[in-house]
């Protein structure tokens, strides 16, 4: 059961009950809209509550989305298909190869919420933004995927894997990336 709820400072506040949530959260997306996750007995009440104990990080969270360097100002995104089609597939062949995985088929995808993914069915989803990024970036991207074939999660073994993949350099890497948005 979901609520929109309108806060005087920050606007709009997306409040969902969920049967399974054992605690609130609080999650501001990349439109800056703010989405709060409540388990099924908390009240509305209680949730904006929590809101407003949260405000300073709401805000803080709004402004440094507004400041990361979007990858598309201004680019056709067709353009940014083509090349991403022209060059990932190949590139995600190569370090798959080079490091003995093995995965099921690609797909190039124009998502707003992640660089990439992987399903149990061994398909890498790649977004065509990443052509926008450095290499190091679409490797370790890519490599992050090719991770997710033997470890279907972020446990300590992936980590692990993949640290040893980027020679060392995986919370450097992650912390680069984290300074672009997707949309």
């Amino acid at each position: 059961m979901s609520k929109i709820i309108k806060h005087p400072e920050l606007g709009e506040v997306f409040i969902t009950k969920r049967v399974k949530s054992r605690r609130l959260s609080i999650r501001v997306n990349s439109k800056g809209e703010i989405r709060v996750s409540i388990p099924w007995l908390v009240t509305y009440s209680r949730a904006m509550s929590f809101v407003e104990d949260n405000k300073e990080w709401i805000i803080k969270q709004r402004t440094s989305r507004k400041n990361r360097p979007s990858p598309m100002n201004g680019i056709d995104v067709e353009a940014i298909r083509n090349q991403a089609k022209a060059t990932l597939p190949a590139r995600l062949k190569y370090l798959a190869d080079l490091h003995g995985f093995t995965y099921n088929k690609v797909f190039i995808k124009n998502n707003v919420s992640n660089w990439g993914s992987c399903s149990a069915q061994k398909n890498i989803n790649l977004n065509l933004r990443l052509v926008l990024l450095s290499q190091e970036l679409i490797d370790y991207v890519i490599l992050h995927e090719l991770c997710h074939l033997k470890y279907l999660n972020h446990g300590k073994e992936f980590h692990l894997l993949l640290n040893t993949l980027v020679n060392g350099r995986e919370k450097e890497l992650r912390k680069k990336l984290r300074q672009y948005r997707i949309r």
